[in-house]
């Protein structure tokens, strides 16, 4: 009961509460000490008015009249020169003297307080306003014992009053908490555990139904999030499904390929010599594509492999990446490009750093081809003390808003109509593969510029 939110709602109230009812109860038993005290000075004037009305009163008759009054001494200040006094033993003497009269809130709290703390009875003084324009001032003294017993009554009285009050307010606070709150809490916990039994069940998804606001917007947002998580779900199922597809793709493409590098080696001897010059590009690509069969055979999963790290020319990787992509051109018009300085060596895997470069160059191709213009792509590398830098740029129409936004991402940063995404997926996970990176350096409607960086690490000083 204790550790539910609605039990400790329900101590806190009361706690609360009774915390208010202690402010107002000082204040209170102050403006109860006062009024008290103004009913004796009320007493004693009346008493006074028959010492008025007649100058002969009998000892015997002042001490009932002050009896009744609850005082031992009376004086009422009519004027200047006249004082009607009644007057009878005291106990004891005078221990304070109290004027009432525009007394601040601050002093009768404070003179409530200490009478309420002081046992021992004590005779006091106390000075008021007489009512009804009764004279001057009106003087009293009194017992403190009687005082003090009736603001501990009083006191007592709204102790209880408080405590009824805060149990009343916190039983009802308690069953508004678990109408409003606790019950729609509940409410979203079971959906989440509901949820959480099948993710993949679109229709556990909870729906928004609750009337405040706050839990409202706790509801919406649960269900975006889980909205967006059965759809990552749903994909990751799917690249799976898509996974095991490819490699069996890869099992009888393989077969197929190695069959074709066979009959290549025969076109080599060929002595005509566009075949002569065509042939080692022909081999070069089969055997690419035989070892990516190979790698997603052996790999299994949807990542890249590690890179075998070798020395290369980069220009020779650049040139089979152009040509290659010619023969894809057709009849549109576009330009390669490359600014590839002869001597530059890259230490990096040949094949994967070809899978990169064609990946972007491919796209950059598709842009241009889609836009329906003339267009050029051009290659650009350079090197400094830390890092490769290569650079793809295209004159196509720049990147949609909607490819920026889910850039590099499998299925869904397609940078052309119906792309998949995948090449830049692709890309960037093979360069980060190399401890480099791959960014998008500008796009707009004057093309698109993609940087590639290798780091060299240690592999500079390397043959």
């Amino acid at each position: 009961m204790l550790n539910t939110l609605s039990g400790r709602f329900l101590i806190l109230t009361a706690v609360f509460v009774m915390l208010a009812e202690v402010m107002i109860f000082v204040p209170s038993v102050a403006r109860f000490r006062e009024d008290f005290l103004q009913t004796r000075l009320e007493r004693a004037q009346i008493a006074s008015l028959v010492l008025l009305a007649d100058e002969e009163v009998t000892p015997d008759l002042q001490e009932e009249l002050l009896r009744n009054a609850g005082v031992f001494n009376v004086v009422l200040r009519r004027d200047e020169a006249r004082q009607l006094v009644l007057t009878s033993l005291m106990p004891g003497p005078i221990a304070q003297t109290f004027d009432l009269r525009d007394a601040p809130a601050f002093t009768l709290i404070r003179d409530a307080t200490r009478r309420m703390l002081t046992p021992q009875t004590q005779v006091i003084r106390v000075i008021g306003q007489p009512v009804r324009m009764g004279g001057l001032l009106i003087e009293i003294t009194l017992e403190t014992d009687q005082l003090r017993m009736a603001m501990i009554d009083y006191g007592l009285r709204i102790l209880l009053l408080s405590m009824v009050i805060s149990i009343f307010t916190a039983v009802l606070l308690f069953l508004a908490v678990r109408v409003f709150l606790v019950k729609p809490i509940k409410r979203v916990v079971g959906h989440m555990k509901s949820y959480a039994e099948a993710p993949e069940d679109a229709r556990r998804v909870i729906q928004p139904s609750a009337g405040i606001i706050e839990l409202r917007e706790a509801e919406e947002t649960l269900q975006s999030l889980q909205t967006q998580l059965t759809g990552a779900l749903k994909q990751k199922e799917h690249l799976a499904q898509l996974g095991g597809a490819v490699a069996k793709v890869s099992h009888d493409l393989r077969n197929i390929l190695t069959s074709a590098q066979l009959f290549t080696d025969r076109i080599e001897m060929s002595e005509d010599p566009s075949v002569k010059r065509m042939a080692p590009k022909l081999v070069n690509s089969l055997t690419r594509a035989v070892h990516l069969c190979e790698a997603t055979l052996a790999y299994g999963k949807a990542e890249e492999p590690g890179p075998t790290l070798g020395r290369f020319r980069l220009a020779d990787i650049v040139d089979d990446v152009i040509d290659s992509e010619r023969l894809s051109i057709g009849d549109n018009n576009i330009s390669f490009s490359q600014d590839i300085p002869d001597g530059l060596f890259l230490r990096a895997d040949a094949e994967q750093l070809y899978r990169v470069i064609g990946n972007l160059v491919r796209n950059a191709r598709q842009a241009i081809v889609n836009s329906r213009k003339p267009g050029e792509i051009n290659i650009m590398a350079s090197e400094d003390d830390k890092e490769w830098i290569i650079r793809i740029s295209d004159t196509g129409p720049g990147l949609a808003p909607k490819a920026r936004e889910h850039l590099f991402k499998p299925f869904q940063g397609g940078v052309t109509k119906g792309g998949t995404g995948l090449g830049l997926s692709i890309a960037i996970e093979l360069t980060r593969g190399h401890g480099g990176d791959l960014m998008l350096e500008r796009t707009d409607e004057t093309g698109t510029t993609f940087c590639v960086t290798l780091p060299k690490g240690n592999f500079s000083q390397e043959g």
